[in-house]
């Protein structure tokens, strides 16, 4: 799948379904939270979160004091959603309307979250051409958060198939600049009642 044929997708998604329609919402994002608590990051950190789309994970840094958040996504539809839901509030972040594939950096950053991007990329160069913008963007010391469905999660999402992970897949991809610094498993119930089998993962760059 290339740039425009993704953009499509995920436009259509965001412009014909509700925010409780699409089966990754969750009202908090309670394991986000707790991994970026556990970086150690201070409410000055650079944050961006890789494919936010319509996320609540935004209005929960921005109402916690985290003064430089950025919400990154290939469908604008997504991030108009969220800056509506937001109001006022929406000036308090950053907007990027992007393919991570495609991306260039302006700026690094002292986190990068991304919660159910990553799996959709099933081809190696994909993989690879997202790696480099991770290397691109976070600075040294700075922490990497990507969640994807697990091993023994969904083979499909959104009507496209997934790369399911494991800490080390991922890091297999990121390269050996980036520890493991934690991996935690999370079961998500949609709003259908279905249950998800994610995993989290938390890497650290390797000072200078």
């Amino acid at each position: 799948m290339d740039t425009q044929q993704r953009h499509d997708h995920w436009q259509t998604v965001f412009r014909t379904k509700g925010e409780r329609d699409v089966s990754w919402f969750q009202e908090r994002a309670d394991v986000s939270l707790d991994m970026i608590a556990a970086a150690g990051v201070g409410y000055e950190a650079a944050i961006v979160d890789i494919g936010g789309g319509a996320s609540r994970l935004v209005d929960a840094l921005v109402a916690h004091g985290f003064a430089d958040v950025t919400v990154l996504d290939i469908s604008d539809a997504a991030l108009a959603a969220a800056r509506a839901r937001l109001g006022a509030q929406a000036a308090n972040a950053k907007w990027i309307v992007a393919d991570i594939t495609q991306w260039q950096p302006a700026r690094t950053y002292d986190l990068w979250h991304d919660r159910a991007a990553f799996h959709f990329l099933i081809a190696a160069e994909d993989r690879a051409a997202y790696a480099e913008r991770v290397r691109q963007a976070v600075r040294p010391g700075g922490h990497v958060i990507i969640a994807t469905f697990a091993l023994d999660g969904p083979e499909r999402c959104s009507g496209l198939p997934v790369m399911r992970h494991d800490a080390a897949s991922i890091g297999a991809v990121l390269g050996s600049i980036f520890t493991l610094v934690e991996n935690r498993r999370h079961e998500h119930r949609t709003p259908g009642g279905v249950v998800q089998r994610f995993q989290f993962s938390r890497f650290q760059r390797a000072d200078g």
